[in-house]
């Protein structure tokens, strides 16, 4: 594309036309503040709403300013983008924003984290000289998932864009007008009654305290404290990789150590690890893919292919609300969750001779949908819960620094047994691609009945949206998409819908745009592409260090399969591990 030049601040550059202004302000290093604009290179998507104004620049022979994130580039333009008419423009705009905005700083969640508080220190703003009015008569609808405060919304539709453009979900879309006017479902129902999968992707990107997650760190502290209950606490492997952003540490750093003390230290009576539960999860659902797949080329015309992983619980929320007619195809095994919840308070507590409704199962999951899946009446017993209590990652965080524990200085922890045991197959579960690998380990030395050293499937990793990979084994070739992101799973189901034209024989679906790692409970990374891909190298490394790499290899897993499960797909793995779908209607 050809180059046109022009001028910003008195400083000449070249950029391509298709190009903002704000684009060719990154490249010059020149700082515009913005609260509504969400550049999602990897997703090759943009939050255009312009709506805050909080970027505008003065263009030199236009009459009124420029929204720097969305006015395109021309042929001579000349910028200024620190003039007095801008500045006070900017700091008009501000203004209006925060005499329309609570201001319970010191009690909001997002407190510290929050855009427009940073902006406001930027803009050194002590004194609101304008008189608003408050949007305080909006309902608060609290899910156990995700909390929306929409007084607290400054329209900048981020989470807009996130969920239709983004993950084609539907759930949420600009209402009313003037003061009026929030981000909200149809109807302005409450989001459980509403298509949300309460991914959490609008948590992730809403910068203030309209949108965040439902705080339960007060309840793990009750139930440490009760001291007839005894506390477990699961941790998914994305976790390991994020949480040390929290305390100082580069993203990508492998806390496992240091968080497995904390644990600890907080007065957690087990500490096991999710990533046991997801080499179950390999060994059921490597087990029930070859079974399909073999029953196909034996003319089983009742197979359902391709077959879908199920370890995502709000990619099952996805496909129970917006494809009930496909409800035949996904995996039957339950999320790595609710299936070390179900050993805890079945096989351990059995191991243990505790009764299950005296355990407190806590899990600390990057995922927000993991606090909806947990409530399902699906994944209890007589009333008592597989998992009682999930906290995210940032939750876990925000525990760590209440009980004024020190963790850069913990000495380096282990996982009890016998539910701690875990290869690194189970690690690269947080990464999109790296189920559906992990499942490939396992099936390929099935199928051949040969050991192979080489682990890595390269044709599965990578960050494209969706990927393919085809791979050969002996006389079986295995056909396997990869979809990052549920827009990206609409587009391949909808592809399936059509007939499989791909000839698919599994899908591994992952909600959140490059999986866990990018999940709705992470740590806040303001769209920075490269916070995901070192989180994503860090579980890598971890996966390659480890000494069994393989989930069937898992010592533990076999153990409890002898002892207890007895073999996969059997009738008790298959009651304890399994589960059923149904379709659900919403708005």
């Amino acid at each position: 594309m050809k180059k046109i030049n022009l001028v910003i601040d008195g400083e000449g550059i070249q950029i391509e036309s298709k190009y903002t202004i704000l684009d060719a302000c990154k490249k010059l290093n020149i700082n515009i503040p913005t609260l509504c604009h969400l550049d999602l290179h990897n997703l090759k998507m943009v939050n255009k709403s312009a709506s805050c104004r909080v970027c505008v620049v003065e263009v030199i022979g236009r009459h009124n300013l420029a929204p720097a994130c969305s006015t395109p580039v021309f042929e001579g333009m000349e910028v200024l983008t620190y003039s007095i008419r801008v500045m006070n423009a900017r700091k008009t705009v501000l203004e209006l924003m925060l005499s329309d905005h609570p201001t319970d700083c010191l009690s909001c969640s997002k407190g510290g984290e929050c855009d427009l508080q940073k902006m406001a220190e930027r803009f050194g703003m002590r004194e609101i000289n304008i008189s608003g009015k408050s949007q305080s008569t909006y309902r608060k609808d609290k899910t156990i998932s995700i909390r929306r405060n929409l007084d607290k919304c400054i329209m900048c539709r981020r989470c807009e864009t996130m969920c239709n453009e983004v993950q084609s979900v539907g759930a949420l879309s600009a209402i009313n007008r003037g003061f009026d006017a929030v981000v909200a479902p149809a109807f302005e129902v409450n989001l459980h009654d509403s298509v949300c999968t309460f991914c959490g992707q609008c948590v992730q990107v809403c910068p203030v305290g309209a949108l965040t997650e439902t705080d339960r760190t007060w309840e793990v502290i009750e139930a440490i404290a009760n001291p007839k209950k005894l506390v477990v606490v699961q941790s998914a492997p994305a976790v390991r990789v994020a949480l040390g952003e929290e305390f100082g540490h580069e993203p990508g750093t492998n806390v496992t150590g240091k968080m497995i003390s904390s644990f600890r230290k907080l007065g957690f009576d087990y500490v096991f690890d999710t990533n046991f539960a997801a080499d179950l999860t390999i060994m059921e659902e490597a087990s029930e893919l070859l079974d399909r797949v073999t029953r196909y080329q034996q003319g089983d015309k009742n197979v359902h292919l391709p077959m879908l992983t199920s370890c995502c619980p709000a990619w099952v929320a996805f496909v129970e609300t917006q494809f009930p007619d496909m409800l035949n195809i996904p995996s039957t095994v339950k999320s790595p969750q609710q299936i070390l919840g179900t050993m805890v308070k079945e096989y351990f507590a059995d191991k243990i001779n505790v009764n299950r409704k005296d355990i407190v199962v806590v899990s600390v999951m990057p995922c927000l949908e993991t606090k909806y899946e947990a409530s399902i009446g699906l994944f209890s017993v007589d009333g008592n819960p597989d998992v009682d209590i999930v906290l995210s990652t940032r939750e876990l965080a925000k525990l760590i620094k209440l009980s004024n524990i020190n963790f850069n200085s913990l000495e380096e922890g282990e996982f009890d047994n016998p539910l701690g045991e875990s290869t690194g197959a189970a690690v690269i579960f947080g990464a999109t691609g790296g189920v559906i690998e992990a499942a490939t380990r396992t099936a390929v030395e099935w199928i051949t009945g040969e050991s192979f050293d080489e682990v890595e499937y390269q044709a599965i990793r990578g960050e494209e949206s969706i990927r393919i990979a085809n791979l050969k084994v002996k006389d079986l070739e295995l056909n396997i998409g990869i979809a990052s992101g549920l827009g990206a799973a609409r587009e391949l189901l909808e592809e399936v819908q059509s007939g499989n034209p791909r000839n698919l024989h599994a899908i591994e679906i992952m909600a959140c745009p490059q999986g866990c790692i990018d999940g709705g409970g992470q740590p806040y990374h303001h769209g920075d592409i490269d916070v995901i891909r070192k989180r994503k190298q860090g579980l890598y490394n971890i996966d390659a260090s480890n000494k069994i790499r393989k989930s069937h290899e898992n010592v533990g897993i076999q153990k409890i399969y002898n002892e207890y499960l007895g073999k996969p797909l059997g009738e008790k793995s298959h009651k304890l591990l399994h589960r059923s779908y149904s379709s659900k209607t919403r708005v």
